[in-house]
């Protein structure tokens, strides 16, 4: 297969934030064309999940998300921290300060990227069972998550409907509808 790696030049920070990064590239393609600028955003890596409990059902997050002005439903996850040895232990972790819910087995799912002409991360997608409530929420400074329970069939019904619009949950819960033998190609 022929190389398509480009080879990065120069890079330079234009914004340096602790949850996202800006930097400009000056590259070059394998056929010897200068790219300047090309811009890279660098945010950290995310996990996520699709929560079963030990009863079947799927626990979901309610959340307001300002850049759309609209208050969304989600799969709980977040990001990984420096303090997680793996994937696994951050979803967990995740699961439970969102959901308040301690989940006995995960299964990897595999890996998405946001957008991968301009975004360095990744999301890590699980499906995660055996759920049970075992704590109250433990939120960040400026999280207001709202917990709810669905179904399977009524969890297919908003996507069906294209009530769950972001984007990278649609796609953990489609693998994990597979896994679960309840997504039919």
């Amino acid at each position: 297969m022929k190389d398509m790696k480009w080879k990065t030049l120069s890079s330079t920070y234009l914004f340096n934030d602790r949850w996202f990064k800006v930097r400009k590239d000056v590259c070059e393609t394998p056929g010897g064309k200068i790219v300047d600028p090309y811009y890279v955003y660098e945010f950290p890596t995310w996990v996520g999940a699709v929560p079963v409990t030990g009863d079947g059902k799927i626990v979901m997050v309610r959340q307001y998300r300002h850049a759309l002005e609209e208050t969304i439903i989600e799969i709980p996850g977040g990001c990984v921290d420096d303090t997680d040895k793996d994937y696994q232990e951050a979803i967990a972790r995740e699961l439970l300060e969102e959901t308040g819910y301690s989940f006995s087995t995960f299964d990897y799912l595999g890996r998405i990227s946001p957008n991968p002409s301009t975004n360095t991360n990744l999301l890590h997608m699980f499906l995660a069972r055996g759920g049970k409530k075992i704590a109250e929420q433990a939120l960040d400074e400026n999280e207001e998550i709202e917990v709810i329970l669905l179904t399977i069939d009524e969890l297919k019904q908003l996507l069906r409907e294209n009530k769950i619009v972001q984007s990278m949950h649609v796609s953990c819960i489609m693998y994990a509808l597979e896994k679960l033998n309840e997504l039919r190609f």
